[in-house]
């Protein structure tokens, strides 16, 4: 039996991309476990799918002054060893991280162990964690072509990141049942994450009326940010969060907007939805969302206003352009070099296994 660790955590997305290889993973015989933090998001989401998990300690490397840089490493260390524990019991042939704090221990014990990794970045530019785990790694697969350019060469592979296959499977019909909304103008669909974008869902509110001219809008708001004095208007419908019926509504939508996280814009991608992204402005972040959306924007994937610059006739101007030009949007979406996230990734993950194992004969 094929044995794979799978690692990364501490927001959903470094944990659904691992999440949608699990199925051709175990189709090419892998026996699958997962190492993540005690009591993080990864830890739900995994147990949900029936795969072996072990926990350990965790610390965030942060770069500004908080008083837990003090503990935080010692936590580190402890899951550095509770990780190799981890690995030796396991005995897998390779190690495939997705990122977040919780991945650093365990790409490094690893790494001591001599079992290959394979580390994914989603962003244009890398994060903390991985950049700490880079120079460790037999291969950094990437999800934009210029972040390929800047890693050591020889190591990076522009992958694109794992879709899962049941958002490729929304059915137009019940998405309408769901929702509720006649079949006679397009449809817009905004989509902030599990959390919602206040400054998103603010700025569609404002636009609702000029917005509601031309589409139905569904709004996805996030926990705790619907507003109740739109219950009842003709042609919107507002939820909190989406899980099963997302498949659905992503078929139902002509045009989506949307932050500019990795993972959310990969989606969009691979099912060819005309798209404007309001990245998380630089002042909240370290701007990967800002050269995520200008990547898209540059291979005519999408439209993109930056938060700073959201006004309701620039919001309404740019979905009714996409509107307009939708087909366009999606022929380029549709000549993406990236085809199969899954199969090029599972590719790489056989062929570093195999190296391992000549090595070890």
């Amino acid at each position: 039996m094929k044995k794979i660790v799978l690692t990364g955590g501490g927001t959903a997305g470094h944990v659904t991309p691992n999440i949608a290889l699990l199925p051709r993973l175990q189709e090419l015989g892998y026996e699958v476990s997962y190492i993540g933090s005690y009591d993080g998001i990864e830890k739900k989401l995994i147990a949900d799918c029936g795969i072996p998990y072990k926990g350990i300690s965790t610390g965030k490397l942060r770069r500004y002054f908080d008083v837990k840089n003090f503990s935080d490493p010692a936590r580190v260390i402890k899951g550095y060893f509770e990780a190799r524990s981890a690995l030796l019991k396991v005995k897998p042939d390779i190690v495939f991280s997705k990122g977040g704090f919780v991945s650093v221990p365990v790409v490094h014990a690893a790494h001591r162990l001599n079992i290959p990794v394979i580390c994914h970045e989603s962003d244009m530019t890398p994060g903390l964690a991985n950049r700490l785990c880079l120079p460790v790694s037999n291969v950094i697969c990437c999800n934009f072509p210029e972040t390929v350019r800047n890693l050591p060469e020889g190591k990076a592979v522009h992958t694109g990141t794992p879709i899962r296959a049941e958002l490729l499977k929304g059915d137009r019909k019940k998405a309408l049942e769901f929702t509720g909304l006649k079949d006679d103008k397009p449809f817009l669909m905004i989509i902030g994450g599990s959390l919602g974008a206040q400054a998103v869902n603010e700025a569609v509110r404002a636009a609702l009326p000029k917005l509601l001219e031309t589409f139905h809008v569904i709004h996805l708001c996030g926990k705790g940010k619907t507003d109740s004095s739109l219950t009842e208007t003709q042609g919107y419908v507002q939820y909190e969060y989406i899980s099963e019926e997302l498949p659905d509504l992503f078929a139902l939508a002509d045009v989506v907007i949307s932050r500019a996280g990795a993972n959310a814009i990969c989606e969009l991608l691979a099912l060819r939805k005309p798209n404007l992204l309001i990245p998380l402005s630089a002042k909240a972040s370290r701007g990967d969302q800002i050269l995520n959306a200008r990547s898209f924007e540059s291979q005519g994937y999408s439209v993109v206003l930056e938060e700073e610059a959201v006004t309701t006739e620039a919001l309404v101007a740019a979905v009714t352009e996409l509107l307009e030009n939708r087909e366009s949007y999606a022929d380029a979406m549709a000549k993406s070099p990236v085809k199969d996230s899954i199969l090029i990734i599972t590719d790489l993950i056989e062929q570093e296994a195999e190296k391992a194992k000549g090595k070890e004969r």
